[in-house]
């Protein structure tokens, strides 16, 4: 079950229906930052991921909620977008609309090489083509996607770095089979970013990866956020607990948002959003009280008993 299915179906009070008091509240309350660690730069605790919703754009007219949902997403303030090569038309997609509404300078992009064959041309080829498709000349981040070809890969991304035309390196994954190797990486190199899966239904990359991740002073970006969809059946037609407000939770994707956020080694979280009132609802995460770790604790509790 997707978001919008899950608004769909029948969605109790604690569902993400944008009433204007969720507006407000979502515009309202000061936007809550992290500092990526190798530099101290802030950045906003939501971002925005490309996977599925950006991958197969055929006309202009699936473009429209596209461009007012990065229009919206700049509006709010938030910055963060991450996409990758194969995401099909992502990379592309976002540099069209980026470039169309003059909005680059406001934004942290970043994207990943995610090569089928290894090798050095191979990768220097594809990271290229990225800076075309994404029509810019500087790239924020860029980071090896599911530890393919890593340590050649990482050597291309830091000559690039040295040249200054992208900001920063990592590692990605989003697979329990990866997370040995993942560790042991995240042990011998130095990485300003990894990103990795985790949700309120998925913690394992919460025992280890993370906390290694502030140790060793790195960014921690996190994707399916949302456990696939999971998340969303397991509470549909369930009220939000009363107990939410304590962390100034106003809908179920924020709870779900607000728990990895507040992990004190995660940065930022990336959610796809494909339509400007996901934007809205989802900003509301970055606003207001985070959960302490008893509140977390609690949360855990709750999303095993559903």
């Amino acid at each position: 079950m997707n978001r919008r299915e899950f608004i769909k179906t029948g969605l109790g009070a604690g569902a993400a229906v944008l009433l204007p008091s969720q507006d407000l509240f979502a515009q309202g309350a000061p936007l809550v930052q992290k500092k990526i660690p190798s530099s101290g730069e802030m950045i906003p605790i939501i971002g925005l991921g490309t996977a599925r919703r950006y991958e197969d754009v055929k006309s202009d007219a699936e473009k429209v909620p596209l461009r007012e949902t990065i229009l919206k997403f700049k509006e709010v303030g938030l910055r963060v977008i991450d996409s990758s090569p194969s995401y099909g038309t992502a990379e592309a997609v976002v540099g069209e609309l980026v470039e169309g509404l003059k909005v680059r300078d406001s934004l942290f992009i970043a994207t990943k090489v995610s090569l089928r064959k290894d090798g050095r041309e191979e990768g220097l080829k594809q990271i290229e083509q990225s800076f075309k498709r994404l029509r810019t000349n500087k790239i924020d981040l860029i980071a090896v996607h599911n530890l393919r070809d890593t340590d050649t890969q990482l050597k291309t991304l830091r000559e690039i770095k040295q040249a200054g035309r992208i900001r920063y390196v990592g590692i990605t994954s989003s697979f329990d089979k990866q997370y040995g190797e993942f560790e042991e990486t995240m042990k011998r190199e130095t990485l300003d970013f990894i990103q990795i899966d985790y949700a309120l239904d998925n913690r394992d990359a919460g025992q280890r990866i993370i906390p290694l991740a502030g140790d060793r002073g790195m960014g921690v970006m996190i994707n399916l956020p949302f456990g696939r969809g999971r998340l969303f059946k397991a509470v549909q037609g369930k009220k939000l607990p009363e107990w939410a407000s304590e962390f100034d939770c106003k809908s179920w994707p924020q709870f779900f948002l607000k728990y990895i956020v507040s992990h004190p080694s995660v940065t930022c979280a990336i959610p796809g959003m494909a339509r400007p009132e996901y934007v809205v609802d989802n900003v509301g995460a970055a606003r207001g009280r985070l959960p302490d770790a008893a509140m977390r604790k609690r949360m855990e509790q709750f999303i095993d008993g559903v």
